[in-house]
């Protein structure tokens, strides 16, 4: 049986599977009294289901700016290559950035904190990957996610 743990955020917006086995959940939560929002990859197994360290948390500035860009990318991929789109800060030494990526031959958008440090500078395995195809969901997501953190 599978270790099943509570998770209860704030507001759940919506998902999108990723396979048999894993989704993306968008959803509202609050640490230290400061409302943010977040994408997370979630699995369902034998041996635990539950959220993954896999995921991204933004607050309203960054909701924003990714909205902003990510709301300018075309129906299809311009281009068969990965392509950085933008990078956000977060915090001394961590941006998010967007990046249209291919792997396994399939295109998709990552979002992924990206760290400057002493002893590494490159991509963090804090982020997610949307299917390209499930950027129009992503964003009605995100959207709603705005209008939730503009009310808090």
């Amino acid at each position: 049986m599978a270790e099943t743990r509570e998770f209860k955020p704030l507001k759940e917006l919506g998902e999108i599977p990723l396979g048999d086995e894993s989704t993306l959940k968008f959803y509202i939560d609050e640490f230290k009294g400061h409302k943010y929002g977040s994408i997370r990859r979630f699995v369902t197994g034998e041996t635990y289901s539950g959220p993954t360290k896999s995921g991204i948390t933004m607050n309203a500035r960054i909701l924003d700016l990714a909205l902003e860009t990510l709301s300018k990318l075309p129906p299809e991929p311009a281009a068969l290559e990965d392509q950085e789109l933008a990078r956000w800060p977060k915090k001394a030494g961590v941006e998010l950035v967007a990046r249209i990526t291919i792997f396994k031959d399939t295109t998709g958008l990552d979002l992924r904190e990206w760290v400057d440090e002493p002893e590494y500078k490159g991509p963090s395995k804090k982020g997610v990957r949307i299917p390209y195809k499930e950027i129009p969901k992503a964003l009605e997501f995100l959207r709603e996610m705005k209008t939730l953190l503009a009310k808090a």
